[in-house]
């Protein structure tokens, strides 16, 4: 479940980045966290999960 979230959201946001506007920064910033998203979706492992959560056989580090 989670990673169909995450590959929804990562697909709205890249589609909304697709769209002009003024500041083309915002375009590419969009497209770039829309891939990360539904990639991280896509492949089920977030390096950035894993290091605030550490591994998932071990006690999360934040809780």
């Amino acid at each position: 479940m989670e990673r169909a979230a995450y590959i929804v959201a990562g697909l709205g946001l890249a589609a909304a980045g697709a769209k002009p506007r003024p500041n083309p920064l915002l375009n590419v910033a969009a497209l770039l966290g829309g891939s990360y998203l539904a990639w991280r979706g896509y492949v089920g492992n977030c390096p950035v999960k894993a290091a605030l959560f550490g591994p998932e056989d071990t006690p999360p580090r934040l809780r």
